[in-house]
């Protein structure tokens, strides 16, 4: 499933770092100069779900699959980015093919490593960069609203809909506020503009906070700027070191465990990252468990079986008859399918059934 997320901030703040350790493969070049990352990266991240393992060691499969994110690291944006400075639109066009938006944010002091503002600020620089997101969706709304207006003229029925609500929108933009504050979101014109114009300050965001060591077991005075910034605006705040990650790459889960506790953590930034993402992208996990393999498969939140059915093979979905459903916790407690059986926790379930986070499935077909 095609789902991105994508890696921005201002040149020298530990994308690349970051995506280096989140993907596990040292491919994305790290530097201390500006625009090191040119290209954006992209790789396919697993997402960490200790339930696999809990049903591996009931099932003991060949092997476990786990469910995956797409991340993408985007080239640093810097001021005018919107009018074409730095590498420019090229980048916000890259963003604009994402859907949720993690911002890295650079909360540490270090002489050695250049800011391109000359100072360490984490408010202001989310405030450069989603001020460059504000103006990009200007600059596209203006664009449509002079299409709708000419239309309109023409006595277009769909442009006159459109084009008090795209007027209103670009008003809420110009006095600084993103278009996933715009009051009037439930329109169906303003749906229809945020789809087509793929607005960019509609998007969600998660804003990591990218720390010095002595800064992962206490918060310094730069993540509490930003967790403060963060909370009047309903966003959440994940920490992490992304030079102690990139360190873990090649830990094993035990070393990694020691690494942490050792630093005062109890889990990794990048893993909240990736179980933050998988969530803000409105997906959920449900599991087949089989000698061959224990897997997850990703949905969308509210999925009805039959469709969930077709993310293994589109003919599951044709000839869907039923679906054997267990739940995890059940599954576990039982001992596996046969104990859930016997006990009476195995459910038949139809076309209307929703699933369940974490259900454990057999689908009965028919083609």
């Amino acid at each position: 499933m095609g789902l991105g997320i994508g890696l921005v901030g201002l040149p020298n703040v530990g994308k690349s770092t970051t995506f280096n350790a989140l993907t596990k493969a040292q491919n994305a070049e790290s530097a201390n100069y500006p625009f090191c990352t040119i290209e954006p990266n992209k790789a396919v991240v697993p997402v960490p779900d200790p339930r696999l393992d809990e049903l591996a060691k009931i099932v003991n499969p060949e092997r476990i699959q786990h469910s995956t994110l797409d991340f993408v690291d985007i080239a640093g944006l810097v001021k005018g980015a919107s009018q074409g400075e730095g590498l420019g639109n090229k980048f916000l066009s890259n963003i604009r093919e994402t859907e949720v938006i993690l911002q890295i944010v650079r909360c540490f002091e270090d002489e050695n490593i250049t800011h391109v503002e000359g100072s360490i600020d984490p408010v202001r620089d989310i405030e450069i960069i989603e001020t460059e997101l504000l103006l990009a969706d200007m600059e596209s709304l203006e664009k449509r609203i002079t299409a709708l207006q000419r239309k309109a003229k023409g006595n277009d029925r769909d442009a006159k809909l459109q084009l008090p609500v795209a007027e209103a929108l670009l008003k809420h933009l110009e006095a600084g506020q993103p278009a996933a504050t715009f009051p009037d979101a439930e329109n169906e014109a303003f749906k229809i503009l945020e789809k087509e114009l793929r607005l960019l300050s509609s998007k969600e965001i998660i804003y990591g906070a990218n720390v010095d060591e002595e800064g992962l077991a206490e918060d310094n005075e730069y993540v509490q700027a930003l967790k403060a910034y963060a909370a009047e605006r309903n966003r959440e705040v994940i920490k992490l070191c992304a030079k102690i990650e990139e360190e873990m790459v090649e830990f094993d889960e035990e070393e990694k465990k020691e690494m942490l506790e050792s630093l005062g953590v109890e889990e990794s930034g990048l893993d909240q990252i990736i179980r933050k993402g998988f969530e803000k992208l409105g997906l959920m996990s449900y599991f087949t468990a089989g000698v061959k393999e224990v897997r997850s498969w990703t949905i969308r939140q509210g999925t009805t079986a039959p469709k969930a059915a077709a993310v293994i093979h589109n003919d599951f979905e044709k000839g869907f008859i039923r679906a054997e459903v267990i739940s995890y916790e059940d599954f576990i407690a039982c001992g596996g399918e046969a104990g859930a059986k016997e006990a009476g926790k195995m459910r038949l379930e139809g076309k209307d059934y929703i699933i369940q986070d974490g259900d454990v499935m057999h689908f009965r077909f028919n083609v």
